[in-house]
């Protein structure tokens, strides 16, 4: 019940649900990109949700199946094939010795999330498996190194629960025009309201520097009017406003802390088609509410329970 991994891509490396508690120690919080993608795909195997997953960025990745094993792919359509045939994602698949998996690119979306029945075979480090390169921890060596040629992905035990077909209306839409919801934050009101203005009326495209960090868009300067500010915590998914005026959208693998004025956070499950977004594509924000946050997010959550 393995995998063998012949070719590498532009990355792939194992995440689960994130490293909680260690942001006073310097550790960030890591996790899927689309932690929509990651919880269905351990959901179609009837796996603990926070199992850890294949994350595969932009393609590229062949495996080979070296023993029988049952696999879910949820995520970006990277143009995979199974020996040769065309599959799509959001579905779960039964592999057989010698089949083989190949990604191509990016079709619609850019990350794909490839789960295994019974989850992937790692020793978590700080609480977690997943891989943080800068911080040296997590993956399936445990030091932050990416999937490589010749690595063996395995599963923890072996899980014999009836896989689930996925429900069509749970399938996102991964479109190169995403609007994404932001909840203001304490710094919110110091920003002049008709720089907010040109913010919320305006649209920017996500540019070529974009990594698990953080996506920097390019569109209208906002002019905060802040010189600075102190250092803080930075929370997931945190607008920052550089002397640029450009924004960034701080992500899964973000510094802890950071002194730029932030207009706001984006809503988490936003934040998951963001992680999906490639360069070129076009950005637009909209004010939300803490309470509807609350609800989007308490309807999705009841999906897993």
């Amino acid at each position: 019940m393995s995998l063998m991994v012949l070719k590498t891509g532009l990355l792939a490396q194992i995440q689960d649900s994130g490293r909680y508690g260690y942001g006073a120690h310097g550790l960030t919080h890591s996790g899927p990109m689309d932690e929509v993608a990651h919880r269905w795909a351990n959901w179609l195997l009837d796996n603990p949700l926070d199992s850890g997953t294949l994350e595969i960025t932009y393609g590229q990745l062949t495996l080979e199946c070296q023993q029988s094993c049952s696999i879910a792919l949820t995520g970006a359509d990277l143009g995979a094939t199974l020996n040769g045939r065309a599959i799509r994602p959001w579905q779960h698949l039964a592999l057989n010795p010698a089949d083989r998996l190949d990604f191509a690119t990016p079709v619609k979306g850019l990350r794909a999330y490839l789960a295994m029945s019974g989850g992937i075979q790692c020793q978590k480090r700080f609480g977690s498996v997943s891989t943080v390169k800068r911080e040296k921890v997590g993956g399936l060596q445990g030091d932050g190194s990416a999937i490589k040629a010749g690595d063996l992905i395995a599963p923890n035990l072996p899980h014999y629960a009836r896989p689930s077909a996925m429900p069509d209306w749970a399938i996102p839409t991964y479109s190169d025009s995403i609007e994404l919801g932001l909840i203001a934050g304490y710094q919110f009101q110091a920003i002049p309201a008709v720089q907010r203005a040109i913010f919320f009326s305006g649209q920017y495209r996500v540019t070529d520097q974009i990594d698990r960090m953080g996506y920097r868009l390019q569109g209208n300067a906002i002019e905060t009017g802040i010189n600075g500010i102190v250092s803080e915590g930075i929370a997931l998914g945190s607008v920052q406003l550089p002397s640029d005026g450009q924004p960034i959208v701080l992500m899964r693998d973000r510094q802890t802390i950071g002194g730029y004025p932030k207009i706001g956070t984006v809503f988490s499950l936003d934040l998951a088609l963001l992680g999906q977004a490639k360069p070129g594509d076009r950005i637009n924000f909209r004010l939300m509410d803490v309470a509807d946050a609350e609800n989007r997010r308490v309807l999705f959550e009841r999906h897993f329970t």
